[in-house]
């Protein structure tokens, strides 16, 4: 898609799945037409980002479209070439490994570029599992925050829990956070093992997809049902919220 004569190229922020479904379920029409439209991509990963566009539209021309790789691999000074589409006046998308772009997720270097040097950026809608799992939660959605990843070390991730419900119960913000799926058991065992028993926990599992599954509880219950769930959502996509 080249930009109309007298613009200037546009930078698209393009929602992808958080699981396996049907991209027209999540993804408005006007959304995947203007996707499969765009022939220059910065991805976090090239293979993943074709296999989304070939969902989109099985003749979707791989082939005759570029792609740049935005990830933790990519160093500072490669930034700057990956809108390079952009200063030739042709409009670019951004594509998550899954959700929003930008949001615990990278991309904001791009987008920051790109407003930088005087290129529109738009915001395509799409599924957010942050905001899925609040929405979804029954907790505070006038005040929260997002975290990401807690620490791996286990004395830490204890600490930093124990820091987060302070903050939930001082400023009543709802925290939410997120773990690499094969670590849900060992987060979920800390999360009940170091909070007070009538914190509120939520537990946000492939979200949009058949397997959904969401449950809000206080610790209390949680501890009570021990380990039971842990089955039905180890290893799968989760989004925490602790309140």
């Amino acid at each position: 898609m080249v930009a109309q004569e007298g613009k200037r190229a546009t930078l698209y922020l393009i929602p992808n799945l958080l699981g396996e479904t049907n991209p027209r379920d999540v993804l408005p029409a006007s959304v995947v037409e203007l996707t499969v439209g765009l022939r220059h991509f910065v991805v976090e990963d090239v293979r993943s980002a074709r296999r989304f566009l070939r969902k989109l539209d099985r003749t979707f021309p791989i082939d005759d479209s570029t792609f740049g790789e935005l990830n933790r691999h990519t160093s500072s000074t490669e930034i700057g070439s990956l809108i390079e589409p952009l200063r030739k006046g042709e409009d670019m998308g951004v594509i998550s490994e899954a959700g929003c772009p930008c949001v615990a997720d990278p991309g904001a270097n791009v987008v920051s570029l790109a407003h930088e040097e005087g290129f529109r950026v738009v915001p395509l809608v799409g599924p957010s599992s942050i905001i899925l799992a609040q929405m979804a939660s029954g907790l505070n959605g006038q005040s929260f925050a997002f975290v990401g990843y807690l620490p791996v070390n286990k004395e830490e991730r204890q600490r930093a829990i124990k820091r987060l419900e302070n903050r939930a119960r001082g400023e009543f913000q709802t925290q939410l956070f997120i773990e690499t799926p094969y670590r849900n058991r060992s987060l979920f065992e800390d999360l009940v093992g170091t909070c007070r028993t009538d914190s509120r926990l939520c537990i946000a599992c492939d979200l949009t997809t058949e397997r959904e599954q969401i449950l809000t509880l206080p610790i209390g219950k949680w501890r009570k049902r021990g380990t039971q769930d842990l089955e039905q959502w180890e290893k799968r996509p989760t989004l925490f919220a602790l309140l």
